[in-house]
C-alpha cells in the first residue's frame, strides 16, 4: 500500500462514519413508528391494503409473508422478461428472455444477487429494467433490513411473542429509507453525467469519423477509378440508468444497467461518482450498526460490531492493494509496461480502468464483494491470482464485513452468537449475548446458517467441475478455470453477484444451478434467522453478572474476527487451495 491508497481508505472511512451516524438515528426512528409525517401518509395505505399496524406476528408467520412477497416479485420479473417483446417502453425492440435466463434473472433480483448472465443494454427493454429490476432492486434491499430488525427486536424484546409486522416494517423502510436515498443519489450521478432518459439508441461516428478518397491507378486492363471510405458508426446505448444506478448502490444491489457495470463511462463516469458509488454500497450496512446499538438500548453493542467489520475491512484493503501493486511477473518478463500512465503506480493493470487506476479498483473490488453487492469497475478475473482471492474469500465469509443491508449485520449477529458460545465453552458457562441466554435451539439455528452457504459452494462447484455442461462453460485451464467456477458459485450462493468473468454461465445449466443456489443460500440463512428472532424475544433478559462475557469490548472484538474467519473460512481452505493458491504458485515458480 502507498501512501495515496493509504489517504484513499482514511477519507472513505471518515466520510463513511460521518454519514452513518446520522442515517442510524433516522432508521432507528422510521423503524419505531416516530417519524410523523410518515405516519400520516402511511395510515391510507394501511387501509387501502386492509393491514392493521398495530397487529404484530410471531416469526413464523413473519417468515410466511416475507415468503410470499418475494415469490410474488420473482413471478412478475419473471413475465416482464418473457413478455418484454409485446410490452411497450421497448425502444430497440428486443425480443423475450429465453426461459432459463429469465429464470435466473428473476431469482438473481429477488434475492439481491443480481447475477447477470446477460448484457443489459442488448437484452433487457426499459420497461423490464424500470418496472421489473429496478422495482425489485427496492423490494429485495428492504427484505434484508426487515430480517435484521426482526432479530434486533428479539434481542431488545423480553417474554415477547411477536417480532413486528412484516408489511409496516417492508412498507416503511422502502418509502422512508431506500426510496429518499435514492432519489438524492440519482440526482447527483446525473449532474456527474450518467445518462438517464427514455431515449432510443443513437448511432454516431467515432473521433476517426472522416471520409476520404483514394485513386487506384488502371490494373490488367482496368481503369482507374475514385473510392471514397468513411469510418463505421458506433451504437451508444441510452436509458434509465442513473435511477436504476442509486438503488443498485444503495440497496447492495449491483445489477448494471450495462453489461460492463460500473466500469462504463455512462454508468460511472467521474472518480468522484466512483468514490459516492463506494459511499452508497456501504451507507446503510454501517448505519444498521448504530440502529442496532439504539434497539439493544447500548451503544456500544452497535460500536463494537462495527471495529470488528472496520478491521476486516481494511486488512483485506490492504492484502488486495498490495498483491495488485506487485505486478504479474511474467509481464514483468517480458519488459512489458504494467503502468496505467505516469500519475498511476506501476502494478498489475490488466482488466482495470485507466481513469480508477490499482488503488480505486482494488478499493472499488473489497467494497463491493465486503457487502452483498456485485457491482465491479474492474475485472476481478484480470487481478493477481492471490488478488482475486480477496474479494473471493470475503464472498465466501458470508458477506459480513459490513455485508448487505440488513444481510452484513444479521450475518454477524449469527457469528456474535457462535463467538459466545464458544467463550461460554472455554469458560463452563451458559453462553449470553445481550441478557439472553444461547442454548440448543439458537445454536442448531446458528449452524444451519452458517453452514448452508459452504455446502451450496462447495457441493454446486463439485457438480459443474465434474459435468460435461459445467465444463463446457469453462474457457480458462486449470487452476484459473477452477477458480471462475468456485467464484460463481460462492458469488451466487452468498447472494453477491459479481462474476470472475471467463466463465460462460448463460447456459441452461449454469443458469438453473444458480438460480438454486441464490434462492436457497438467501433464505436458508433467512428463515434460522427470524426462528432464532422468535425464540429470543420470547427469553427474559438475565441481569449481567461479574461472569458475563462483555460484548462491547476489544477483548470480544477479537474473539468475534477470529471467529468469522475461523469458522467462516476454513470450510473453504480445500477449494483455494486447488484455485488461487495454486495458480499463484504457478505463477510465480517460473
Amino acid at each position: 500500500m502507498n501512501l495515496s491508497a493509504w489517504l484513499q481508505l482514511a477519507v472513505f472511512l471518515i466520510t463513511l462514519l460521518a454519514l452513518a451516524w446520522p442515517l442510524g438515528r433516522v432508521i432507528e426512528a422510521v423503524l419505531a413508528g416516530r417519524f410523523v409525517l410518515g405516519t400520516r401518509i402511511e395510515a391510507p395505505l394501511w387501509r387501502l391494503a386492509g393491514v392493521r399496524p398495530e397487529r404484530e406476528s410471531g416469526w413464523l408467520r413473519y417468515t410466511l409473508g416475507l415468503l410470499v412477497f418475494n415469490a410474488l416479485g420473482v413471478l412478475v420479473v419473471y413475465a416482464l422478461q418473457r413478455l418484454q417483446g409485446v410490452l411497450p417502453l421497448n425502444p430497440q425492440a428486443f425480443g423475450a428472455v429465453t426461459p432459463d435466463s429469465a429464470f435466473n434473472t428473476a431469482i438473481s433480483f429477488m434475492t439481491n444477487t443480481n447475477w447477470q448472465g446477460y448484457g443489459g443494454e442488448t437484452s433487457m427493454s426499459y420497461l423490464t429494467q424500470m418496472f421489473g429490476l429496478t422495482v425489485q432492486n427496492f423490494l429485495s434491499a428492504a427484505t434484508g433490513i426487515v430480517v435484521v430488525i426482526a432479530l434486533v427486536r428479539g434481542f431488545a424484546r423480553h417474554s415477547a411473542q411477536a417480532i413486528g409486522n412484516v408489511w409496516v416494517d417492508l412498507t416503511r423502510v422502502t418509502l422512508w429509507v431506500l426510496l429518499p436515498l435514492s432519489l438524492v443519489l440519482a440526482l447527483f450521478f446525473a449532474g456527474q453525467g450518467v445518462v438517464q432518459n427514455l431515449s432510443p439508441y443513437v448511432e454516431v461516428k467515432t473521433l476517426e469519423a472522416v471520409t476520404w478518397e483514394t485513386n487506384n491507378p488502371a490494373i490488367d486492363g482496368q481503369p482507374a477509378r475514385t473510392e471514397a471510405h468513411s469510418s463505421p458508426t458506433q451504437t451508444l446505448a441510452m436509458g434509465p440508468v442513473a435511477s436504476q444506478l442509486a438503488i443498485k448502490m444503495v440497496g447492495t444491489n449491483g445489477g448494471g444497467f450495462f453489461n460492463a457495470n460500473s466500469a462504463h463511462p455512462f454508468e460511472n463516469p467521474t472518480p468522484l461518482s466512483n468514490f459516492v458509488q463506494m459511499l452508497s454500497i456501504f451507507l446503510i450496512p454501517a448505519a444498521l450498526c448504530f440502529v442496532f446499538g439504539r434497539m439493544v438500548g447500548d451503544q456500544r453493542q452497535g460500536w463494537a460490531v462495527l471495529a470488528a467489520m472496520t478491521l476486516l475491512f481494511v486488512a483485506f484493503v490492504v492484502a488486495a492493494t498490495s498483491f495488485e501493486q506487485q505486478g504479474n511477473p511474467v509481464l514483468a518478463e517480458l519488459g512489458a509496461d504494467q503502468t496505467a500512465s505516469p500519475l498511476q503506480a506501476g502494478g498489475n493493470m490488466e482488466g482495470k480502468e485507466v481513469r480508477f487506476g490499482i488503488n480505486a479498483s482494488t478499493l472499488f473490488a473489497t467494497v463491493t464483494t465486503a457487502a452483498s453487492c456485485g457491482a465491479v469497475n474492474a475485472m476481478h478475473d484480470s487481478f493477481t491470482p492471490l488478488g482475486g482471492m480477496v474479494p473471493m474469500v470475503q464472498i465466501q465469509l458470508g458477506e459480513v464485513v459490513f455485508g448487505g443491508v440488513g444481510a452484513g449485520l444479521y450475518g454477524m449477529l449469527v457469528f456474535a452468537i457462535m463467538a459466545v458460545f464458544i467463550a461460554g465453552l472455554m469458560i463452563g458457562r451458559t453462553p449470553a449475548y445481550l441478557g439472553k441466554k444461547i442454548e440448543a435451539h439458537e445454536m442448531k439455528m446458528v449452524s444451519i446458517a452458517i453452514l448452508v452457504t459452504p455446502l451450496l459452494v462447495l457441493v454446486g462447484t463439485a457438480v459443474a467441475v465434474m459435468t460435461d455442461a459445467g465444463r463446457a462453460g469453462i474457457q480458462d485451464p486449470g487452476a484459473h478455470g477452477f477458480s471462475e467456477v468456485l467464484y460463481a458459485l460462492s458469488s451466487a450462493a452468498n447472494n453477491n453477484g459479481s462474476a470472475f468473468a471467463g466463465l460462460s454461465a448463460n447456459t441452461p445449466f449454469y443458469n438453473v444451478l444458480l438460480g438454486l443456489a441464490m434462492v436457497f443460500g438467501r433464505f436458508g440463512v433467512i428463515v434460522p434467522v427470524l426462528a432464532m428472532a422468535g425464540s429470543l424475544a420470547a427469553k427474559q433478559r438475565a441481569t449481567a453478572t461479574d461472569g458475563t462475557l462483555p460484548t462491547h469490548g476489544p477483548l470480544f472484538v477479537a474473539l468475534l474476527v477470529g471467529t468469522v474467519l475461523l469458522v467462516g473460512l476454513l470450510n473453504y481452505v480445500p477449494a483455494l487451495a486447488l484455485g488461487p493458491v495454486a495458480e499463484h504458485l504457478t505463477l510465480w515458480a517460473r
